[in-house]
């Protein structure tokens, strides 16, 4: 007698052991694809993702060429442990799609068909703008390495282990990246029923602080030039977020039955 699969609830609810599974299943879809694409890049394209990653600190040498500034190999296991670091972060960015969806489809397993429909868009656009992040902070990087290493004292050297360099510079990146996906999250929140597009906007200046003191920390540099190329965009899709969840809001109330239209959304009905 063949094994029949438990249906599926039409509402996308689970129990908690399946809802260990669902991550577990989606976590192991997602380190596959990192690890796929890592030995393929470490294989493949390791001189490129190495010459990408250093030319900001080549600009800057062949900019200063007085200063006495080198990336440094200090230890036998070096290139090693490089080419895999490298690997691995090259790796996360070219899987993106493949994580970053199975975090999206882990978050909201229970949309009905109409707000996948009007969501659909807005989840297209979760791979550009993780890159468009990572795509921001590498336009950033001279900046942020000019202003750091302004901060060398005259007649010294500034030997630079690669391994701190490359650390510094892919978590610089990723933090872009990962920062970029604030209006993803919110809306995932709202389709989760936990975060109201008025709240969004009615909290808007509180948001513009958090924003701006966040883009401070997140961003290496004091100076306020990089904290707004962090800021800004952020800002910007703060509020298209909020504009995504006003529409599916507004798509909800319209779907809604007339006999619950006087009802608060915790309040029960005389059915």
């Amino acid at each position: 007698m063949a094994l029949r699969r438990t249906p599926r609830d039409p509402e996308g609810r689970m129990t908690l052991a399946e809802h260990f599974r669902e991550f577990r299943r989606r976590l192991v879809v997602s380190a596959i694809a990192v690890a796929v694409a890592s030995i393929a890049i470490g294989v493949l394209y390791f001189e490129e993702v190495y010459a990408l990653l250093s030319a900001p600190f080549n600009a800057y040498k062949d900019a200063n060429p007085d200063s006495l500034i080198t990336l440094n190999l200090g230890e036998a296991t070096s290139p090693l442990s490089l080419t895999i670091s490298l690997s691995l972060f090259a790796g996360i960015i070219v899987s993106s799609p493949v994580w970053l969806y199975q975090i999206w489809a882990f978050i909201v397993p229970g949309l009905t068909r109409k707000e996948k429909r009007l969501s659909l868009a807005f989840i297209g656009a979760v791979v550009p703008l993780f890159l468009a992040g990572v795509f921001v902070a590498y336009s950033v990087l001279p900046t942020a390495l000019m202003v750091l290493y302004g901060f060398t004292p005259e007649g010294t050297s500034n030997i630079q282990d690669n391994a701190k360099y490359f650390a510094f510079v892919t978590r610089f990146l990723l933090v872009f990246g990962i920062a970029f996906l604030l209006p993803v999250f919110m809306v995932a929140l709202n389709l989760l029923g936990l975060l109201a597009s008025d709240f969004v906007f009615k909290h808007w200046r509180v948001a513009t602080l958090l924003i701006m003191v966040f883009s401070a920390v997140a961003t290496p540099t004091g100076d306020a030039f990089t904290m707004l190329l962090l800021g800004g965009p952020l800002l910007l899709l703060y509020l298209a977020a909020g504009g995504v969840m006003r529409l599916i809001e507004a798509r909800r109330a319209k779907n809604r039955p007339e006999w619950a239209t006087d009802l608060a959304d915790d309040q029960a009905s005389a059915l």
